[in-house]
């Protein structure tokens, strides 16, 4: 007996098949597909498959934008930051282009002609990679869930974004950024992002009982977190996240100076001793300083005295190419960082690594005679 039929239809073609009878009444379905006929009959029998496996979904008017709202209203393993991130790339890049769409009536062809629309639109090629990878993560969920049979945002790939250059900042600009901020509150910031490669929101979530100066390390616990719902400390995000840096003694130093001036400062404003819980880098009320403001006070400082135009960020790239230049391994250099792989490090840093095939070649010399 025929289950099937592919006609066409403009351009494309139309797939009719019978499906598994609901209270045993036959049930016709229909999907348009577009390509060759050769294509869409390899299609027909997925469909026909999927129906005898009864793994076939069944027919859902959701569209896209409303599964999208549904899957954000669900409970996530993501930070409250990720998730936040979320919710503007479905409102703003998602949803406008996509979002009135059927969620089982997407294909190819929607995706590839909403990467151009944002194209067209001056988005950024790495924005546009975030949205499609976030909407093929959401999609790859429907496919497991039964809601879609499969999941078609990875037919095309987004555009690709250009490689952007590491701002490094050179030995002498290193010495000229810490000349100008002498005296200035972001001196003990700058200058312990620059010795041990830690991340902005690592440093603003620092505490006295994570250092000991004795032996001269730290440990990295938590970090400060910035949402539109405000601040708040979370732990690191992978197993080597939470880890423990050595310090160099000119840090040590630096933090010695840094606990006095701030005992000093709390007993003037009545917030007593330092205690293990005290924040190292905090506002004057000695509560969790925002990221934001910091990064905006940076931007501020390298305008009025002329520094080099690097981020804050760029402070971790500096410290990791010191490291490098020094013949430290990319295995020590990504522990120090916090990578849950050293693949992470290579692939961020591995440029940097200069002369090593020289070198390799010198070690095999003698061999071959």
């Amino acid at each position: 007996m025929k289950r099937g039929s592919v006609i066409k239809r403009g351009k494309g073609w139309r797939i009719k098949f019978d499906a598994e009878p609901i209270n045993g009444k036959r049930q016709q379905r229909y999907e348009t597909f577009h390509g060759t006929k050769s294509d869409a009959h390899k299609r027909l029998r997925e469909l026909l498959h999927d129906a005898d496996k009864g793994t076939l979904p069944e027919p859902n008017h959701q569209t896209v934008g409303e599964y999208l709202t549904a899957w954000l209203g669900m409970t996530h393993e993501q930070s409250p930051k990720t998730l936040e991130r979320y919710r503007e790339l479905v409102a703003n890049q998602i949803v406008p282009h996509l979002g009135g769409i059927k969620l089982q009536k997407l294909k190819p062809e929607h995706v590839q002609a909403w990467h151009r629309r944002l194209l067209d639109s001056g988005l950024a090629p790495r924005t546009i990679g975030h949205a499609h990878r976030l909407l093929n993560k959401v999609l790859g969920v429907a496919v497991k869930n039964g809601t879609l049979a499969r999941n078609v945002v990875g037919v095309h790939q987004p555009p690709k974004a250009e490689d952007t250059e590491i701002e490094i900042l050179t030995s002498e600009q290193v010495v000229d950024v810490l000349t100008a901020l002498e005296g200035n509150a972001l001196f003990a910031i700058v200058s312990l992002a620059l010795a041990t490669g830690m991340r902005r929101g690592e440093l603003l979530g620092l505490q006295w009982g994570d250092i000991d100066l004795e032996s001269g390390t730290l440990k990295v616990e938590r970090a400060v977190e910035e949402t539109s719902a405000g601040l708040r400390l979370k732990p690191p995000k992978t197993k080597r996240g939470r880890r423990n840096i050595s310090l160099p003694s000119e840090a040590v130093t630096m933090l010695r100076a840094r606990k006095v001036q701030q005992m000093e400062t709390r007993l003037v404003l009545g917030q007593g001793q330092v205690r293990t819980d005290t924040l190292v880098f905090s506002n004057i009320e000695g509560g969790l300083m925002r990221p934001r403001n910091v990064s905006k006070a940076w931007w501020r400082l390298v305008t009025s005295h002329s520094l080099p135009r690097v981020s804050l960020h760029s402070l971790r790239h500096t410290h990791v190419s010191m490291l490098i230049n020094a013949g430290v391994d990319i295995l020590t250099i990504s522990r120090r960082l916090g990578h849950s792989k050293a693949a992470i490090t290579l692939d961020v840093y591995g440029h940097l690594v200069v002369g090593a095939d020289a070198a390799a070649a010198k070690a095999i010399e003698g061999l071959f005679v």
